[in-house]
């Protein structure tokens, strides 16, 4: 009896995993057969295009989406977009987002937080959001005879973290918690996490006091490894557990590699963090990232410079790890039957251009182009189109030269975030062949041998808008226009 009720609950359990499978399958191919839906009756109707806004801690999705849709709607100053060059964008307006169950994107509180009287920079992102931005656009040759066409551009923010945890898919327990042991072994921030493993045995009998000291440990860790400027702190959900805080699929951690018998601590972390590949990243894979079009990864490349090499070399790391979680290539009929959408474009953007003065800009998109080579030519190689450039969402500051050792130093100028106070600022020399400061990361140095790179936080400066004009920005319409700009 014994005997056979093992055999049905390994049917069940097997019975299970078939069950899964064919409803992933089911999910799978209504999705590809929307997608294909959606490419056959685009030309006959409301097109529709899923922009996806991501970007690790402190690069500024919320100011970019906020810009954008606002330079969409008020255009004066998007002159590199080629639509508003034109004339042939008509209109833009916003509609309630198509999907009910995702949290409307509060672009209003946004900008009037960011352009009012006393401006503050708004609160970071914490969860999915979207926004609906509804482009009326004039045709052109034989189509203008059937009058003016809409453009559906729908807007997907989401924490950079959690595209992180992409990665984690095609990792099993063991090799991510050798990989995470290994990188964090000498980091400062990581010392009582690291200390308190070693003390544990994995092999032992598990012990669930244990294991949420352990998880809350590794947690404290992430969030210390993120404030000094680390990039790969994953799982991403340990830094904004949300409603999760506490559950089983947030309570594991990384362990030394050991025999892992039934009941073993070791071996309910490995069920756990497989938990939480199936009950929180996948989800998420196939809801919200799997249905995008275009995509923009915001890095924030002065405050790693500022943090050191270690820190500039997690971000070119993060970065290539990133677009392991793209499907990037042309979204062809044949592609979606399938294998379902791919992303067609991906812009990578360095992040507060307006901190330097413009002679130092080009360094800075050599920089960004430097830090995404890698994910850049194997997107390319894909069949999706990229770009890199730098930019502000929102110019935050007014440049000037100030004399210096007889010489004219390139500055900006601004109030600074956390007195309120005006103050001039030189970042330093940002280098010339960014190569050598790639080369200074990766071998390891501790500090850059050529000076140090400063960063600033300034607050947004007071401004009164002029009809027709939306937020001052560096470079939104030239991303606009990589983005969009086919579309239009």
């Amino acid at each position: 009896m014994l005997g056979w009720a093992c055999i049905m609950r390994g049917g069940r359990y097997y019975m299970k995993i078939a069950t899964d499978l064919i409803g992933t399958l089911a999910d799978d191919v209504l999705r590809s057969a929307d997608a294909l839906g959606e490419t056959l009756t685009s030309p006959f109707s409301e097109a529709r295009l899923r922009l996806g806004v991501t970007g690790l801690a402190r690069a500024g999705k919320t100011v970019f989406i906020t810009s954008l849709v606002a330079n969409l709607m008020d255009r004066g100053r998007m002159s590199q977009l080629k639509g508003v060059q034109d004339g042939h964008i008509e209109a833009a307006f916003l509609q309630p987002q198509p999907d009910d169950t995702v949290p409307r994107f509060e672009f209003e509180n946004h900008l009037a937080t960011m352009t009012g009287a006393r401006p503050h920079w708004p609160e970071s992102t914490r969860a999915v959001s979207e926004l609906r931005l509804s482009l009326k656009i004039r045709s052109r040759g034989l189509l203008s005879l059937a009058g003016s066409r809409v453009l559906h551009l729908d807007i997907i923010d989401y924490p950079g973290e959690w595209l992180l945890d992409l990665a984690l898919l095609d990792k099993s327990y063991e090799v991510w918690s050798a990989e995470v042991l290994k990188r964090i072994a000498m980091r400062v921030e990581a010392r009582p996490f690291v200390d308190a493993v070693k003390s544990v045995q994995g092999s032992a009998a598990h012990d669930e006091p244990l294991a949420q000291a352990l998880a809350e440990n590794f947690a404290s860790y992430l969030n210390a490894a993120r404030a000094a400027g680390y990039y790969d702190c994953t799982p991403g959900r340990f830094l904004l557990p949300g409603d999760l805080a506490g559950s089983p699929v947030l309570t594991f951690a990384p362990l030394p590699a050991t025999e892992a018998p039934r009941g073993s601590l070791a071996r309910e972390m490995a069920r756990r963090f497989e938990a939480y590949k199936a009950r929180v990243v996948r989800p998420f894979f196939h809801d919200h990232f799997a249905r995008i079009d275009r995509q923009v990864v915001l890095v924030d490349v002065l405050s790693a410079l500022h943090a050191g090499p270690a820190a500039l070399e997690d971000l070119r790391r993060g970065m290539a790890d990133i677009l392991s979680a793209f499907r990037p290539g042309r979204n062809g009929v044949l592609t979606q039957i399938l294998r379902g959408k791919r992303v067609e474009k991906i812009l990578f953007a360095a992040t507060k251009a307006d901190h330097l003065h413009h002679q130092q800009h080009a360094q800075l998109t050599a920089l960004i182009e430097g830090l995404t080579r890698d994910a850049r030519d194997r997107a390319q190689f894909a069949g999706a189109q990229t770009s890199a450039l730098s930019l502000a969402s929102l110019r935050a500051t007014t440049e000037e030269l100030r004399a210096h050792n007889g010489a004219d130093l390139p500055c900006v100028r601004g109030f600074l975030a956390a007195t309120g106070r005006a103050a001039a600022f030189y970042p330093g020399k940002l280098p010339q062949d960014p190569s050598q400061v790639f080369a200074a990361a990766r071998n390891g140095t501790t500090a850059w041998l050529d000076g140090e790179y400063q960063s600033m936080a300034f607050a947004p400066q007071p401004s009164t808008l002029r009809t027709g004009d939306g937020p001052p920005h560096i470079r939104m319409d030239r991303a606009a226009q990589f983005l969009i700009g086919d579309k239009i």
